[in-house]
């Protein structure tokens, strides 16, 4: 007969269990205890600079181009084509060079047609003067005509008033013969006021007809000065910059047909970022042209922004370098200010003008690098001001390290 035996309870490895979590515990417990391990950074590849103090020259820098300061833009005047090419873009070209000579039926035909109303105006004038003194010299034989007249009634009344005397005419005689006398006199003064309005009348249909053909002599001027344009000349000295239509094309009025720059007078065109845009009339600059340097001064600044940046003009002071052309790119350096006495440094990568940052300072075995918080002023291209954490003579990085987190040192080797 079996009997049930109780079950044993494994106190053993309940122990052995519980002290291995145990000191799995204190271990954890024990490396959380311990300091992080500093990591390692090659000297080698760090921008390092030293802190001073002097003198501090404040910078903006911007990329820019070389720009004509004369600049002449040939439009068409009238719409034409393109007939002949007499000169091709970089050659020189005085103000009297033809640079392209234009096509245009139409024009002609208007010159034609302007030329025909002149000469048909001029034809109504001689018509006109003609016809107005024809007109006077028959009104002035109206006047001798009446004047006759009415001598002879005068004289006849006068002879009726003798009759009259001696009762040798009718009464009713002499009085039409005086009727006759007053109707006459009456028509002879008319007839002279005519003949005065009529001769005013002349001088102001004359002057009509003048001014009518001096508006269509000016039509003509005009038809024959688009004609004229469509021999398109460059208007001043220079290089021929651009002539973008060839051949054939159609231009219409208004087109650009050519670009004609002075090359001797260049002026650099800089655009420096907005947040930099410090820049006053006046201020120094070099112009790197990237085979010499240019100095000049600011000479104009844009009011607005345009992507982000501010257009400025450098006036070019000194003899351009050899190979300096419109168009060219260069890079720009303005002066603002010089700080006496500041405090500076390199500027860091990663650092703002008027920002409170950290960085790595070296310690005085130079092994090893410090975290240190430090406070910028007003900064340049290359340097920055310092106004709290760092002294003169420290040393620091300025390479930018942020992969580096919130490591407090880093070692050098």
């Amino acid at each position: 007969m079996d009997i049930p035996r109780a079950p044993k309870t494994n106190t053993r490895r309940y122990l052995y269990a519980g002290g291995a979590l145990a000191g799995l515990v204190l271990v954890t417990v024990a490396l959380s205890q311990l300091d992080r391990a500093v990591p390692t950074v090659e000297a080698s590849t760090l921008w390092i600079d030293t802190v001073a103090r002097g003198e501090m020259l404040r910078e903006v820098h911007g990329p820019g181009t070389l720009v004509p300061e004369q600049i002449r833009w040939i439009a068409a005047v009238t719409a034409g084509r393109v007939e002949r090419k007499h000169v091709e873009p970089g050659e020189k070209v005085s103000a009297s060079t033809v640079l392209v000579e234009l096509s245009n039926p139409d024009v002609e035909l208007q010159v034609l047609e302007a030329q025909r109303q002149l000469t048909e105006a001029e034809a109504t004038l001689v018509n006109l003067r003609a016809s107005l003194e024809t007109q006077r010299l028959n009104q002035q034989g109206v006047i001798a005509t009446v004047r006759s007249e009415y001598l002879d009634a005068k004289r006849a009344v006068e002879v009726g008033d003798g009759l009259a005397a001696k009762q040798l005419i009718a009464p009713t005689d002499l009085q039409r013969a005086k009727d006759k006398q007053e109707e006459l006199e009456a028509r002879y003064t008319i007839e002279r006021e005519r003949l005065r309005v009529h001769t005013d009348a002349i001088a102001a249909q004359l002057d009509v007809q003048r001014s009518q053909i001096g508006r269509l002599r000016e039509i003509l001027a005009f038809r024959r000065q688009q004609v004229a344009s469509m021999r398109v000349i460059a208007g001043t000295d220079g290089v021929l910059q651009e002539l973008p239509l060839e051949v054939g094309q159609w231009a219409m009025s208004g087109t650009t047909l050519a670009k004609v720059v002075e090359p001797g007078r260049l002026k650099a065109v800089l655009n420096i970022p907005e947040t930099q845009a410090n820049v006053a009339i006046g201020q120094r600059a070099s112009i790197d042209t990237r085979n010499g340097i240019i100095r000049g001064r600011v000479t104009r600044i844009d009011p607005a922004a345009r992507n982000g940046t501010v257009t400025v003009d450098i006036a070019l002071d000194g003899p351009l370098p050899p190979g300096a052309r419109p168009d060219l790119t260069v890079d720009g350096t303005i002066e603002i200010e010089r700080l006496a006495n500041a405090l500076y440094v390199g500027r860091p990568a990663y650092g703002q003008a008027n920002t409170t940052i950290e960085v790595f300072r070296l310690e005085p075995d130079g092994r090893a690098a410090a975290r240190t918080r430090v406070q910028f002023g007003r900064g340049s291209v290359n340097a920055i001001e310092i106004l709290d954490g760092l002294e003169e003579g420290d040393v620091v990085i300025l390479s930018d390290l942020s992969q580096y987190g919130d490591t407090p040192r880093l070692k050098l080797r």
